[in-house]
C-alpha cells in the first residue's frame, strides 16, 4: 500500500502570508488609532445598557477624556441620590484590534468564505462587550453592595469578579489568536 505524497506548504505562500500579515498590521494600526474611540463609545454604551437593566440601576451618561470613558449610573432605589461612575480605559480591551485584523488578513489566503471574517467580527465585538459589562457589573455590584443598596451576594460578587478577571487576564489578551484558532479550525479546507 503506497502513501499518499504530504502536501508541503511552498516558501512563496509562507512569504506572501507574512507579508500580508506586516503590511495589514500596519494598516490596520493606522486605520484603529482613527476609528477607536468611537468604537469604544458603542460598545460602553451598548454595555452600560445591559448593565443599568440587570443592575436595577440607570444609566445616566458617558463622559471622555483622552483613553477613558466614564460611564455613570444611578440605583433606581428610592431614597438615592448616588451617582456611580466607572471608568473604563478604552485600551485595556481594544489594544488588540489592529492584530486580530491582521490575522484575519493573513488568513485570506486559505480561508474565503465570507462566514468566517463575520463570525471572527462577531467574536470580537462579543469579546469587548463581555469585558466592559462584565467590569461594570463588578464595579456597579461592588458599590452598591458597600452603601446597602443591594444584598450582599457571596456568590453573585464571586461570579462578576471572576467573569471580569477570566475576561481581562485571558480572553483579551489571547483574544486575536483564539480567533485565528476559530478561523482555522472551522473554515479550513
Amino acid at each position: 500500500m503506497q502513501e499518499k505524497p504530504r502536501e508541503h506548504i511552498h516558501k512563496g505562500i509562507v512569504l506572501k502570508t507574512v507579508l500580508t500579515f506586516l503590511v495589514s498590521y500596519l494598516l490596520f494600526l493606522i486605520l484603529w488609532i482613527a476609528v477607536k474611540d468611537s468604537y469604544a463609545r458603542g460598545i460602553i454604551f451598548t454595555a452600560s445598557k445591559v448593565v443599568a437593566g440587570m443592575k436595577d440601576t440607570t444609566f445616566e451618561e458617558m463622559t471622555e477624556e483622552r483613553d477613558i470613558i466614564q460611564a455613570t449610573f444611578s440605583p433606581l432605589a428610592r431614597g438615592s441620590d448616588v451617582l456611580i461612575d466607572i471608568p473604563v480605559k478604552t485600551s485595556s480591551y481594544t489594544f488588540n484590534a489592529p492584530l486580530t485584523f491582521a490575522i484575519m488578513a493573513a488568513m485570506y489566503r486559505f480561508i474565503r468564505k465570507k462566514r468566517a471574517y463575520g463570525e471572527a467580527l462577531l467574536i470580537l465585538l462579543s469579546v469587548h462587550l463581555l469585558y466592559v459589562f462584565s467590569l461594570e457589573a463588578k464595579v456597579l455590584t461592588d458599590v452598591l453592595v458597600d452603601r446597602g443598596l443591594e444584598k450582599a451576594g457571596n456568590l453573585r460578587i464571586f461570579f462578576y469578579q471572576f467573569l471580569w478577571s477570566f475576561t481581562e487576564n485571558m480572553v483579551i489578551r489571547f483574544e486575536p489568536f483564539l480567533i485565528g484558532f476559530y478561523m482555522f479550525i472551522r473554515f479550513r479546507k
